[in-house]
């Protein structure tokens, strides 16, 4: 958790961008990135300096060579704990000159982040403004991965609270309940398909540190987890660039994130690759025929993305995988020929787990589209039998454009808990709070789905439905349909009781008239 003196600093580096002229958060993030980028490979290089001095031998990684580049400035001055003490204006040549070339040349190198340096633009326009950058940066400790990951996750966040580029960004709470739900192991082979900043594999790593310590005292666990257990998929440059760096923020050395347009591209080589997706896709409407996967149009005749996304998801899913991904609710009901042919393959030749709908709100202020969380395991042999519904009406924040924190931090999300020490403890919440914060509730019932939750009556918040219910209904999927509504019954009262209570009124209205009129001149 970030402490307000570090939120301040995060506030008056981004304060400073939008004073020196760069308004676009996407371009603040982006060139906060490389700078993040530029300070971490010289914290790299010094360690391995202090380690071969300390073993008395050569360097094993070298990130910064002898020599000079082709412009003549030695490799050694473009290190950050260098040129950080430099005047601005030599400062400034250094970064644009040199050190932005450097990096891009890094495309080939054996980094995680490397290769999506190849475009890097250094736009900072002018001396003052990054050295007052370089120096607000300076100031935030980095050393810690918790603090990295946090800083992180609070600059994108303001990604989100600033208009139409927050599509790139899911809730935290939403992507750590739906992490919690589908439980990842070590062993897991995670893929989001529309990574945009990587947010559900950053959740995914940190549910997998907190839960399977093991991980890091197994070395082929260890390996599994920095070098093959996330997998990432964009096509934006720039949310490749965000979307590594969080990763690596966030401790994970070597993530595969990677240019791919998932709908455009055919995915034979990664097919039945994954044991578990999670994913929040763009909603674009529809795509030309032209451009669309041919292997996912042989599955389902659409041009409604959000329909090809979920074809694709079953491609990548291994036997036995699992997903949670977000759909909009049009999805659920959809009376088109392919809406109800991606429902019933779901229903039929795989096992739809459950669907938590969501409140409208969850996406604002960029979004006001209703979804829901459809999670599902993919069997190629059937097996569902009832499917799990919630009717989640409270995620922790208001539901306005403001979506402000209704509980503090320790009481939202699907894990109320505090820190005691190095331990962590839950909060239960009271019957307020979780009216508030619904999400440990879906957690706690999930749990339940196939014990106590299949007692529920259908007025209550979850229920489930069998699978002959569903099909009787033309495979529908909204909450809605199955949900049954408690009628208050309605007071009578004695005709008496109105009669004399009307002349009582009459009574009153008379006299009020006479009181008016005694007034009138």
């Amino acid at each position: 958790m970030l402490t307000g003196e570090l939120r301040n600093k995060i506030d008056r580096i981004w304060d400073a961008f939008w004073a020196g002229g760069i308004a676009n958060p996407l371009e603040v993030i982006e060139q906060i990135t490389y700078l993040l980028f530029i300070r971490g490979l010289d914290d790299v290089h010094t360690r391995e300096e202090n380690k071969a001095n300390r073993l008395r031998r050569p360097m094993e990684r070298v990130i910064f060579p002898g020599g000079k580049d082709e412009r003549g400035l030695t490799f050694e001055e473009m290190r950050w704990s260098r040129f950080r003490n430099k005047a601005p204006a030599e400062m400034f040549n250094i970064v644009g000159e040199h050190v932005f070339p450097f990096i891009r040349s890094m495309a080939d190198a054996d980094t995680a982040h490397g290769a999506h340096m190849k475009g890097a633009r250094f736009t900072i326009p002018t001396p003052a403004l990054l050295a007052k950058v370089v120096d607000l940066l300076a100031e935030i400790p980095m050393d810690d991965r918790d603090t990295k990951g946090d800083l992180y996750e609070y600059m994108l966040s303001k990604i989100a609270s600033a208009g139409q580029n927050g599509q790139f960004r899911t809730p935290r709470q939403i992507i750590a309940l739906m992490v919690e739900m589908t439980a990842p192991g070590p062993r897991d082979e995670i893929c989001d398909p529309a990574a945009g900043t990587c947010g559900f594999l950053v959740g995914a790593g940190e549910y997998l540190r907190d839960n399977h310590p093991e991980i890091f005292r197994d070395e082929a666990l260890r390996r599994h987890f920095h070098d093959s257990m996330f997998h990432g998929f964009d096509f934006d440059g720039t949310m490749l660039r965000i979307g590594s760096m969080n990763m690596i923020l966030h401790g994970v050395e070597n993530p595969d994130i990677r240019y791919r347009d998932s709908l455009a591209q055919d995915n034979n080589g990664d097919a039945e690759r994954y044991s578990l997706v999670l994913a929040n896709p763009p909603f674009a409407g529809s795509l030309d025929y032209e451009t669309t996967s041919k292997d996912l149009l042989k599955v389902i005749k659409t041009k409604k993305t959000e329909l090809l996304f979920l074809v694709l998801f079953l491609k990548l899913l291994k036997p036995g995988g699992r997903a949670a991904v977000i759909v909009p609710d049009g999805v659920l009901f959809g009376s088109s020929t392919a809406h109800k042919t991606i429902r019933k393959m779901l229903v039929e030749d795989h096992r739809l787990d459950g669907i938590v709908k969501l409140p409208s709100g969850v996406f604002r202020p960029y979004a006001g589209v209703s979804t829901a969380i459809l999670l599902f395991t993919k069997t190629n042999s059937g097996g569902t039998d009832q499917v799990w519904f919630y009717d989640c009406q409270a995620d922790g924040f208001s539901l306005d454009d403001k979506r402000v924190p209704l509980l503090p931090d320790e009481k939202l999300g699907p894990t109320p808990s505090r820190s005691e020490g190095s331990n962590f403890v839950s909060i239960p919440l009271t019957n307020d709070e979780q009216a508030k914060n619904n999400l440990p509730d879906i957690a706690a019932r999930w749990r339940e789905r196939t014990g106590t939750e299949r007692k529920r009556s259908r007025t209550a918040q979850s229920f489930c439905v069998p699978k002959a219910e569903i099909a009787a209904a033309d495979y529908d999927l909204s909450l809605n349909r199955y949900k049954e509504v408690v009628h208050e019954a309605a007071e009578h009262r004695p005709p008496q009781e109105i009669i004399a209570e009307l002349k009582m009124l009459e009574a009153e209205i008379a006299e009020g008239l006479l009181e008016l009129e005694a007034m009138l001149p």
